[in-house]
């Protein structure tokens, strides 16, 4: 019998997992430019966490552009090919730092490993990537209705592993992301900036940082 306590950690993808920020922000970026928005890279921190359609909304409430839901559509499905199109090359050097070590940590302590992300696009990255087999369960954009900080993504992650949700830790970049997590009632470890995620109950600059002594801690 492994006596370790199970737990759940649970992973949000963009800025914790791999920076596909960068992509993000170049489709955005196409985007904002033909519609002759100013669209920076202090902008861009508004859409982290945020569901695509709500980041078009606030791109246009810069340039104070209204525009029909089939215009909209247009654009969305324009951002998403042309961020697709940037993934084509990706691969495990995308990965974050130290994120590989403790996905194998993890793993050999018998954790549930579980994806918590708004992506739709989840999957295929974690595949790109090679890591999608460490993971027991992937929510993703597909899954859930509420957006982040709603905690749904994090509670159906929990829930698909049976694990309750105090017994969870999400490791999250984003504000709402941290709060979705505090109002599940879950620990919440930020990776970034402390001024930015100080609603979290740890934060790393990345997993390197973070240790595994301090996973091993959490499991515990």
């Amino acid at each position: 019998m492994n006596s370790v306590p199970k737990k759940a950690f649970i992973f949000d993808l963009d800025g914790v997992i791999v920076d596909t920020a960068k992509y993000h922000y170049l489709a955005w970026k196409k985007i904002a430019d033909a519609l002759q928005i100013n669209f920076t890279h202090e902008h861009n921190e508004l859409l982290k966490g945020v569901s695509r359609i709500r980041s078009l909304d606030i791109i246009l409430e810069l340039g104070n552009i209204t525009a029909t839901a089939e215009q909209k559509n247009q654009w969305l499905a324009q951002k998403n090919a042309d961020y697709l199109s940037y993934l084509v090359d990706m691969d495990s050097s995308e990965l974050l730092p130290g994120v590989l070590q403790t996905l194998q940590f993890l793993k050999e302590k018998n954790q549930a490993i579980v994806l918590g992300s708004a992506s739709k696009n989840a999957r295929p990255i974690l595949e790109k990537t090679g890591i999608i087999d460490f993971f027991d369960a992937v929510v993703d954009g597909n899954d859930v209705t509420n957006a982040k900080p709603d905690p749904e993504v994090f509670l159906i992650g929990a829930q698909k592993v049976n694990i309750i949700p105090e017994n969870a830790i999400v490791f999250e970049d984003a504000v709402a992301g941290i709060q979705a997590a505090n109002a599940a009632q879950m620990i919440s470890v930020g990776i970034g900036k402390a001024e930015i995620l100080n609603e979290a109950h740890y934060v790393f600059t990345d997993f390197n940082e973070m240790g595994l002594a301090f996973i091993e801690k959490l499991i515990k």
